[in-house]
Order: structure tokens, then C-alpha cells, then sequence
């Protein structure tokens, strides 16, 4: 990767995750929004677009829980953008009412599904064939994911959505003969998801050739672990620690800590990293590429579980009972900068982090990351407070795991907050942008705030009550909050701390 790439130079940027673009459909989309969105970055002089997991989402909605590491998210495809490309018609989303200021992830996942498949229909009856060649080249640039990712999904639709470890043991353990047979009897379902697929890509790389032109550049996101009823695990069970069977021997998590006396069950497989490495760990190879196919920067999520991981056995309830395994991370990170050069990475090294994972980091000169809400509380040596950075970092006033800042503010014991108050030297009234100033003012090379911050908005506004199964993920902004007023202010701060894209 170039130089481009790297956040070498002061710049700053705004996470926001496009799920919550606003828009008439219950989600926000890769439309019309997604454009207008780019333009406000613009608008702002912000030089980066922060995105979480782009794929398609399983287990309560998250985007870290996908059902492939390669594939995207349907429900992100843009039912106007389909219109404008003869795939449907307009009044076949008639009478279609969402609630806009959070997404109701059943309901849309149903009307998105039955607008694919309208489109799917109409371009087999002949619509759009200019886009037969296009499909057809896609499919075959891309069958070494995407053949087993919609077969798995056309397969999970005759199985009533249950996960391929409680299927049938020729399904589960991809008998040849029945695989084979699967193929030609669900040839139809298999072809619409990858129709999907090939819809979801067409369009985001519309969206990110908009944002190169507009001067920005995007910042995605890949979870270390996949989920356990994914294409990736169903597909590639050798890179995994699975029993003969192929459930898992032992699953992922962190130990119990001061917040969590039960520790952190993510139920996530583990890698066979002994298989990996003796296969020149090519299936990180083609994860990064792909995700560096569709983003500028990547933000390698939990990064310390490349040094080490906690392991726990698959039977245990809780993550209290485990061990610390040591990972091939110095192997993997050559091989990748080996075929990438210089690694495209942003080092997700949050939590008690140990001075072995600080030299993985190190070693590569991967920028790793700060949250100010963590700063407060304690004293000077805090090393999330600005003074204690160095300028190979990216500061963050929260992430889409933390409450907003005003949430976190209203509700921080008062140590913390007489603290922030003393530090910031302001009174508390205006935090979020006391955290944003401090920030973009800090000798960081990246700054990103949540747009929730940039909105000023509370703990209705939050992304991800980490731990809670159900109702994350869903915030949304309407287009009235988002106004002129609150781009020319962040356009002012990172052009006067020197952060400004143009």
C-alpha cells in the first residue's frame, strides 16, 4: 500500500457506521444519504470516513458477528440506487413505513430480502442486460468465497435459518456427493445471493470512488475472530479448532477483569494457527486483501489476541475458566507486510495490554488507539491522556463500543468528571466538544469522534451496550440534526489545529 494509506500525516475524521445514514427504508443504505454524507465530511475538511465491519450481519445484529468475512451486508443495498438501474420499480416499495431514528433490524431484513429477490427475478426476465457480463466476470473473480458463502446461505434457507452446526452430517461435513447435489438443486437461491453480492459491491465501490473524489478516504474494520455459524468456518474447517464433529474444541473471550467478574464468553472459534502458518496463512492473506479492496485503512480489532489469546473450553459457561495461548503474531504480520509492504493497519490495543502485545505493535510501527473516556480518574500517568501520547496514534473521544460522551459524562462518578473539568479547564457544559478540541489539538496523527459527539447527543444516541445480546447496533440520525452550523465549527477545529483535508 502507499503512503496515502497511512494516517502519517495530522488529519482527523468521523465514525459513523452506514447503517445509520438516514433515509426512507429503515437502514441506511449505499444511496442517495451515503453521497450527501460524503459531502458533509467534506464540507468539514475531514480527510477519513470510519466505518465498522461492512458484512452480513447474524447473531443480534452485530456487525462483528458475520455470516462471512468476505461478503457484504444485503440490507445496505440502496432500493433507489436498484430503481435507477431498471432492477425495480418504484412501487414495489410502496407502503413501506420504518421508524427513522433507529433500525428495526427484523422487519428491514424481510422487505430488503423480498426487494432483492424482485430484483433477482426481473434481471433473469431480462432487465438491465448490460449487467449480465458484469455479473457473470464478478462471479468468477470472486468464487473462492463466494460460491461456499451462497451456497451456505441457500442451504441455511431450507434449514429454516438454523446454523450449520445443527445441520444434517452430510451437510455439516460437506460430504462431496451432497455438496455437489446441493449446488444443482438450489441453483436458483445460490445465484440470487450471489446477485446480492454482486449489487452490494457495485454499489460501495460507487460509494468509495465518490469519497476519493471528494478527498476522503475510509477506515474499515476486521474482527480477529469470525462467527461460529459462518461460510468461513462451514467452509474451511481445517483453519479452525474443531472436534471430528467440527464444533468447537475451544472458543474465545477475555478473562474476568474489575468490570467483569465472569470475564468475556464471545463463543467465537478458535484459529488452528499451526494450520495457518503452514499454509503461508493465505486465508488472512485473501481476508486483508479483500478488505482492502473496498477501505484505505484497516482497524485490527483486538489486537492483542495476535500476541495472545484467552482460551476457553467450548463447554465452560463463563470465561473464568481459560489460559493465555501464545499467537504466531510476529509470523502473520510478516507474511502480510511481505505481501503488502508496509501494513495498512491501525492496532485495536485497548484494555490491560501487556508490554509483549505494545512490541508486536511496535515492531510493525502500527499506530495504536486512545480513548479519552478512558483518561479521567486517575492521575498524570494515565496513558490515555493527551500529554502521555506520541504522535504515531489515533485518538478517539469514544467508539461504537462506549457510551456517547455526554452519556458518559452525565453518568461518570464525580472523581472522574472533576477531573475531566480540571484537565479540559472548562466547566462540563460543553464535553463533547471539550473531548473533540482536546483531540484534534493532541499530538495524535489521527483524530475521530463519533458523530453521536460531533450531534452532541446523549446515551439514546449510543451504537453498542457491549455484553447486552439484543437492541445494539439500531441508532440512526435524521437529516434535520445533522446542519451547516456543526460542520463549519468542526471545519474551523481541524483547520485550526492543522488536521484539515483541503
Amino acid at each position: 500500500m502507499s503512503d496515502a494509506a497511512q494516517p502519517s500525516a495530522r488529519s482527523a475524521g468521523i465514525l459513523l457506521h452506514p447503517s445509520s445514514l438516514p433515509g426512507p427504508f429503515g437502514i441506511g443504505d449505499l444511496g442517495p444519504a451515503a453521497y450527501a454524507w460524503i459531502d458533509a465530511l467534506a464540507h468539514a475538511k475531514q480527510s477519513w470516513w470510519q466505518i465498522l465491519p461492512l458484512g452480513p450481519t447474524s447473531y443480534g445484529d452485530s456487525p462483528y458477528q458475520c455470516f462471512s468475512a468476505f461478503a457484504g451486508n444485503p440490507a445496505l443495498i440502496s432500493p433507489q440506487s436498484l430503481r435507477e438501474e431498471g432492477l425495480i420499480d418504484e412501487a414495489d416499495w410502496s407502503g413501506a413505513h420504518f421508524p427513522t431514528e433507529h433500525v428495526d433490524f427484523g422487519p428491514v431484513i424481510l422487505f430488503k430480502r423480498r426487494l432483492l429477490l424482485k430484483a433477482w427475478d426481473n434481471f433473469q426476465a431480462g432487465r438491465s442486460p448490460w449487467m449480465r457480463d458484469e455479473f457473470e466476470s464478478f462471479r468468477q473473480n470472486n468464487r473462492a468465497w463466494l460460491d461456499d458463502y451462497a451456497l451456505y446461505m441457500a442451504i441455511k434457507d431450507t434449514r429454516k435459518g438454523d446454523g450449520w452446526p445443527d445441520w444434517p452430517d452430510e451437510l455439516r461435513l460437506r460430504k462431496p456427493e451432497v455438496i455437489e447435489q446441493a449446488r444443482k438443486d438450489l441453483a436458483g437461491a445460490v445465484g440470487a445471493y450471489s446477485f446480492q453480492q454482486f449489487l452490494f459491491f457495485r454499489q460501495w465501490f460507487r460509494v468509495r470512488d465518490y469519497a476519493r473524489q471528494r478527498g476522503i478516504k475510509i477506515i474499515g474494520d476486521i474482527p480477529i475472530f469470525v462467527a461460529a455459524d459462518s461460510s468461513d468456518v462451514w467452509a474451511n474447517p481445517q483453519y479452525f479448532q474443531l472436534d471430528k464433529d467440527r464444533r468447537p474444541r475451544f472458543v474465545a473471550g477475555v478473562p474476568p477483569d474489575y468490570f467483569n467478574a465472569d470475564g468475556q464468553h464471545w463463543g467465537n472459534p478458535l484459529y488452528d494457527w499451526v494450520a495457518l502458518e503452514k499454509d503461508g496463512f493465505s486465508w488472512w492473506k485473501a481476508r486483508l486483501q479483500s478488505c482492502l479492496a473496498l477501505v484505505d485503512l484497516v482497524r485490527l480489532d483486538h489486537f492483542r489476541g495476535f500476541e495472545s489469546y484467552w482460551e476457553i473450553p467450548a463447554d465452560s459457561p463463563t470465561a473464568r475458566t481459560g489460559r493465555w495461548v501464545p499467537a504466531p503474531g510476529v509470523a502473520l504480520l510478516d507474511r502480510l507486510q511481505a505481501d503488502f509492504g508496509k501494513l495498512p493497519l491501525i492496532a485495536e490495543d485497548l484494555g490491560i495490554i501487556t508490554p509483549e502485545v505494545d512490541g508486536l505493535r511496535t515492531r510493525y510501527n502500527l499506530p495504536g488507539m486512545r480513548v479519552l473516556q478512558f483518561a479521567f480518574g486517575d492521575d498524570f500517568r494515565n496513558l490515555y491522556l493527551p500529554h502521555n501520547y506520541e504522535p504515531r496514534t489515533v485518538v478517539y473521544t469514544g467508539t461504537h463500543d462506549n457510551d456517547t460522551t455526554i452519556g458518559w459524562y452525565q453518568s461518570a462518578p464525580e472523581k472522574e468528571r472533576d477531573h475531566a473539568r480540571r484537565y479540559l479547564a472548562r466547566d462540563g457544559s460543553d464535553i463533547a466538544w471539550d473531548l473533540i478540541r482536546v483531540a484534534w489539538s493532541s499530538v495524535a496523527d489521527l483524530a475521530i469522534a463519533p458523530l453521536q459527539d460531533v450531534m452532541n447527543l446523549g446515551t439514546e444516541a449510543r451504537m453498542n451496550f457491549p455484553g447486552r445480546a439484543h437492541g445494539n447496533w439500531s441508532w440512526r440520525f435524521e437529516h434535520h440534526q445533522l446542519n451547516s452550523w456543526m460542520l463549519d465549527r468542526l471545519a474551523e477545529m481541524t483547520w485550526l489545529y492543522g488536521r484539515s483535508c483541503g
